[in-house]
């Protein structure tokens, strides 16, 4: 069912709010409720720096298999706002890449080689991703046995983007080209590290957001987004300075929730104790949203 002005609007990281950091895949019951807000009328769009091939696999392809409803449309903003597609019931549509968004080809051949020759034991280079590169830890290995290597790791990305005579930031430290310019960023999260162009980023997933809804016709009263970290918030940003109502979910708040100027929810907003975070939060609050919407 599609509705014109829903009261709500779903723009939801995936690792962490919707898929397991631990086993990287989606509980069957956040797929039911997903279907269900789907059904519901409320769109979903997943803003993730995650590729496509993730998203087909992890999300829509239980999406399909649990009955996503004929004539839905569900949005996938992936790798930051790189690449992007929908898909229905039937599968997915054409994959859009913004190619002026893409990490030079040498410098990503380079990092698989770096990682296949130092870093095998702790990390993985991912295949499927097409602007971005990005290295994730095994699923096998212990995440603090990763952190650990993961800061050597970051530090080598860095060197090996100064001899391609890229300009780069990691955590505040910038290393500029010979022109003095900045255009890329070595982005480290609790399970990989990505490199990608500055100009990507959770805000730029939500102007996507907003523009592919606006083609369907759809204009939703509100929205709520839902992350795992502080880069999150970069959506609920971008929707509020742009004049959406915006309520933003921390389903990781240990990081420090921010003072914003609308309203951020955790776990403890739903009754719920701090130690309910990451998708068991996450899963909670599709379920209250499911509630609110079809009572």
């Amino acid at each position: 069912m599609t509705i014109q002005t829903p009261p709500l609007a779903l723009l939801l990281d995936v690792d962490g709010p919707i898929a397991s950091p631990v086993t990287r895949s989606v509980d069957a019951g956040i797929i039911a409720d997903l279907n269900s807000l789907v059904s519901a009328g409320i769109p979903v769009v997943f803003n993730t720096g995650r590729s496509d091939t993730f998203i087909a696999e992890q999300v829509m392809a239980p999406m399909i298999a649990a009955g996503l409803p004929h004539g839905a449309v569900v949005n996938a903003i992936c790798e930051k706002g790189a690449v992007w597609f929908s898909f229905t019931a039937d599968g997915p549509g054409t994959i859009h890449v913004d190619k002026d968004l893409a990490v030079p080809a040498a410098y990503g051949d380079q990092v698989r080689s770096l990682v296949a020759s130092s870093y095998a034991d702790h990390m993985f280079f991912d295949e499927t991703k097409r602007a971005m590169v990005s290295v994730e830890q095994h699923v096998s290995v212990e995440n603090a046995d990763y952190l650990i290597e993961q800061q050597d790791f970051n530090g080598a990305a860095m060197k090996l983007l100064f001899q391609h005579g890229l300009g780069a930031i990691r955590l505040g430290h910038e290393s500029p080209d010979e022109a003095g310019n900045i255009d890329f960023r070595v982005d480290p999260t609790i399970i990989s590290t990505d490199i990608e162009s500055i100009r990507l980023g959770k805000d730029l997933g939500a102007s996507r957001a907003v523009e592919l809804l606006a083609a369907q016709g759809i204009v939703p009263a509100a929205w709520r987004t839902m992350g795992d970290s502080r880069t999150d918030y970069a959506m609920a940003d971008w929707l509020h300075y742009n004049d959406h109502l915006v309520k933003h979910v921390d389903v990781r708040p240990a990081d420090g929730v921010p003072t914003k100027p609308y309203a951020v929810l955790t776990s403890v907003d739903l009754g719920l104790g701090e130690e309910i975070i990451h998708d068991d939060a996450g899963a909670a609050f599709l379920r209250a949203w499911l509630d609110a919407v079809t009572d």
